[in-house]
């Protein structure tokens, strides 16, 4: 078996959203998916990019994705690299295709001179937990995630 992991490509696209469509599934909110190819090539690979993606291919075949961003972190003076989606395929799992993932993105953010490597779980998904402690992760669990998005969002932008 050989993993290889690469920066994505524009022609990735199609490949990414299936992806982005089985995370979905997978995390039992597969009506949320409001994403589409065109969004994908705009988004990460159009001029304005702020995303970045990777495909993780075993023996050429894409087995699985990540999509990561920077953020700065204010106390440190750093940026931190932030995973927004590790998704490998079902009948992948298990092969190190995740870990190969988050080792590619660990070495970056060291090559980036980042103070941090964060990302969330839902806190029912067991499997994720166990392998992101397996890697020497540590939850942070005093933080709670604040979201404004839609109709919320545009409220409170434009109240007078």
């Amino acid at each position: 078996m050989t993993l290889q992991i690469r920066v994505a490509e524009q022609s990735d696209a199609a490949t990414i959203l299936h992806f982005i469509n089985e995370l979905a599934i997978y995390e039992k909110e597969p009506e949320a998916v409001l994403n589409s190819i065109a969004d994908i090539e705009e988004k990460l690979f159009g001029e304005d990019v702020r995303a970045h993606a990777l495909i993780c291919e075993e023996q050429g075949e894409a087995i699985g994705f990540a999509v990561y961003f920077f953020n700065y972190s204010t106390w440190l003076g750093k940026y931190g690299l932030y995973l927004e989606d590790l998704y490998v395929a079902q009948n992948k799992r298990g092969n190190g295709a995740g870990k190969a993932i988050m080792k590619y993105l660990a070495r970056l953010a060291i090559e980036k001179d980042c103070g941090r490597f964060e990302w969330v779980v839902l806190d029912w998904n067991q499997p994720a937990i166990d392998f992101y402690h397996s890697i020497g992760a540590k939850q942070q669990n005093e933080w709670i995630i604040n979201r404004l998005s839609g109709e919320e969002l545009h409220a409170f932008a434009f109240e007078s």
